[in-house]
Order: structure tokens, then sequence, then C-alpha cells
């Protein structure tokens, strides 16, 4: 747990480096409709969850009216977790998480189900990290693909995209 956690504070500070222009965020979002439990349906490789699978993140209201994150997922069979605090910018679908305060980095809503079944986020603007998120294990593979597209359109390969095991079966094409 600690080495997911200590890899993560990298991410973070690595994530506001770049220089790239912004990725677009969502118009309108509701905090508390995302609240709750997401599933990683794909995402590019990083290191802090090299190595994992079925990967979850549970995002709750706290009192002070920021959000606690807790990502999870199995690693050598082993479960693994990393609890953090998110906040909110002021700016729709644009949120700052930290595992390691006080460095945040950047959370970005790029598209959102309507119903909120479904999400790309992506940190920062180096075209490094996205995550396809999903309420359910497996994504319908056509949104899947629209959201692949979507990432591609803003510059991330794609290419190197890794699956849920819910998705495994997944090409890109489908």
């Amino acid at each position: 747990m600690l080495r997911f956690g200590t890899v993560f504070i990298l991410f973070i500070l690595v994530t506001g480096c770049h220089s790239r222009p912004q990725i677009p965020t969502v118009r309108e979002f509701d905090l508390k409709r995302y609240l709750g439990k997401w599933y990683e349906a794909a995402r590019l490789p990083n290191s802090f969850e090299r190595g994992m699978t079925a990967v979850e993140a549970h995002y709750s209201l706290n009192k002070d009216g920021t959000v606690k994150v807790v990502n999870s997922g199995i690693r050598d069979g082993e479960k693994h977790s990393a609890t953090g605090v998110v906040k909110t910018t002021g700016t729709p679908g644009e949120l700052r998480v930290s595992f390691f305060r006080p460095f945040y980095g950047s959370y970005r809503v790029a598209a959102l189900a309507p119903d909120y079944s479904s999400a790309l986020v992506v940190s920062g603007d180096s075209r490094r990290y996205l995550w396809i998120l999903s309420r359910t294990p497996e994504l319908d593979k056509k949104v899947l693909q629209d959201y692949i597209d979507l990432a591609a359109r803003y510059g991330f390969d794609t290419s190197k995209l890794i699956y849920s095991s819910s998705n495994s079966g997944f090409s890109v094409g489908m």
C-alpha cells in the first residue's frame, strides 16, 4: 500500500509540469451524482497501478465539503489501496486530488455520460494519464470505443490502453 501511494505523489508532481493546451472538461458537473463506486474499464499504463487488476475508485463526501477517494485494486493476489482527498476548483468537471497533502494533481472529467454511468478522466495536459470509468464492471463496447476515439482526438496514444479483465476481449475498432 505504501508503494502505491508513494508513486502516486510522483504522478501528482509530474502532471503539474506540462504546458500543452488544456483538455476541456464537461460543461455541467454535479459532484454529488459523481460520488459512489466507479470501475476502471481502461487506463493508460502508469507506475502507481502497474500490475493491478480489479481497480475501483470509491468517492464519498466529507463533512468539510471535500471528497474522500479510496482507490483500490489487486496486485500479486493482494488488495492494495490508497486514500486521498478531492477538492473542487469552481470549474465544472475540474477537480484537484491529493494522496499526500499538500500536493494536489489535476483530475479532469473530459467526458461524462448524461446518466453518470461512465466517464473519461484525464490528469494534467501531458497526455500520459487517462482512465475510462464505468459504474458497472463491464462497459458497453460501443461506449468504450466512443471514449477511445475521443481520447485519440485529444492526442492520447490509445494503442497503449490497458483494459480491465471485464473488457479484456475488447479490441479497438470493434
